[in-house]
C-alpha cells in the first residue's frame, strides 16, 4: 500500500470511530472540504505533515494516534 492510500485509509477508519463525516472533519480540523475531499478520493496522495497535525487537532488525538494503524506497518518503497 502507498502512504497516500493508506492515509486515505485512515481518515475513514477516523471518521468512523469518532462517527462523522468528511465534512465534520473539514468544520473541526479548518481544512477545507476540497482538501479532504481530493484526499479520500485519491486525487491527493500528497498530504502534507501540516494537513495531518490539523486533522489530529480536530479530532483531539496526537500524530502517534494517527499513524498507529496496522495501515501504516508494510508500506510501499517510495523511491524505485
Amino acid at each position: 500500500m502507498t502512504i497516500g492510500n493508506a492515509v486515505r485509509h485512515r481518515l475513514i477508519e477516523l471518521c468512523n470511530e469518532h462517527n462523522i463525516t468528511i465534512n465534520k472533519l473539514s468544520t473541526i480540523s479548518g481544512i477545507t472540504q476540497s482538501t479532504l475531499n481530493n484526499i479520500i478520493s485519491g486525487r491527493n496522495n500528497s498530504t502534507t505533515i501540516s494537513t495531518i497535525k490539523k486533522i489530529c487537532d480536530g479530532l483531539e488525538i496526537t500524530i502517534i494516534d494517527f499513524f498507529n494503524s496496522p495501515l501504516f506497518s508494510d508500506l510501499e518503497q517510495e523511491i524505485k
